[in-house]
């Protein structure tokens, strides 16, 4: 049942995707161009990367507010190593690696310290937000070497962010519908007690979906960092309402147990389109973020619904 209504989610988040890309065409001829469509593409790959990440947490029943912090972290690693001479492959390296190490210390204190997710993360978020000020001074990182804006260029034609894009969503949706241990942070999701007395370790499952979401927030973070000219201070500020939105609303029930990686694609995707469509029609960004919080609301609330209905 739960599977069905999350095809039925799915379905609709890809038709209001349709509507969107109707009403920009209507409001802008400019808007159906391959260039306006790899842009929307391409601002939705850095999400759809972290939102994959995102999904594991939230279908083990837990969740991650500090991934804006760590994008921060990362881009600013990545950036700093870049301009101070080191190969762009160890920066880009140096970064995920970062990420993992850092979705590894919310992992340990969640599943082992038994803290609630949404308090480890919150006060990672403050940490690292507030540290990254600290040393950075607020000082944007500039004159970067030519090499490091990987997400500027293409491969066959392509964005480059895209193909990254495509090997993580596939690669995440088959771990999570074919993988043993993808199994497992569903079952965690549903009844972590039955989880265990399957023969499930809980506490392994919570730790790994919080290092493979640390991974993946790194590897967003190359694409985030390697589209700009200087990397902001800033950088990553309010991503977290971003992710979680874009697996939220695509199917991703925030009471665990269920979702999909396609369905948080499908999320990513929709914001990018609202973000663009907004332009088009000269709306106020300013509403973006209340759209995203709406959103939010509405599916956790239909979720809610649909859940006491089956009962």
């Amino acid at each position: 049942m739960l599977a069905g209504l999350r095809v039925q989610q799915e379905t609709i988040v890809g038709l209001a995707i349709g509507v969107l890309i109707l009403v920009g065409s209507l409001s802008n001829a400019q808007f159906l161009t391959a260039s306006n469509l790899s842009d929307i593409a391409v601002n939705a790959a850095y999400i759809a990367v972290a939102a994959v990440g995102m999904t594991m947490v939230i279908v083990s029943g837990n969740i991650d507010i500090s991934v804006g912090s760590i994008l921060g972290v990362c881009a600013t690693v990545a950036g700093e190593l870049a301009r101070n001479g080191q190969p762009v492959v160890v920066a880009f390296g140096a970064a995920i690696l970062v990420g993992g190490l850092l979705g590894a210390v919310n992992g340990l204190l969640v599943a082992y310290a038994n803290i609630p997710a949404i308090v480890v993360t919150l006060g990672m978020l403050s940490i690292l937000r507030g540290g990254l000020i600290l040393v950075t001074q607020g000082r944007w990182i500039e004159q970067l070497p030519s090499e490091f804006f990987f997400s500027q260029r293409s491969t066959l034609g392509v964005p480059n962010p895209l193909w990254v894009m495509a090997v993580v969503v596939l690669l995440g949706m088959l771990f999570m519908k074919y993988h043993p241990f993808g199994r497992a942070i569903y079952a965690v999701g549903n009844n972590s007690e039955a989880a265990r007395l399957a023969g499930i370790n809980p506490q392994s499952v919570r730790m790994f979906v919080f290092v493979a979401n640390g991974l993946l927030v790194g590897l967003a973070s190359v694409l985030y960092a390697s589209k700009f000219t200087a990397i902001q201070s800033n950088a990553g500020q309010g991503f977290e309402l971003i992710v979680i939105t874009s697996a939220v609303v695509g199917g991703v029930s925030i009471l665990g147990g269920s979702g999909t990686v396609f369905g948080a694609l499908l999320g990513a995707l929709l914001l990018s389109l609202i973000g663009t469509v907004s332009i088009f029609l000269q709306v106020s960004p300013f509403w973006l973020q209340a759209v995203q919080g709406l959103l939010i609301l509405m599916t956790v609330l239909a979720d809610i619904l649909r859940r006491r209905r089956m009962q």
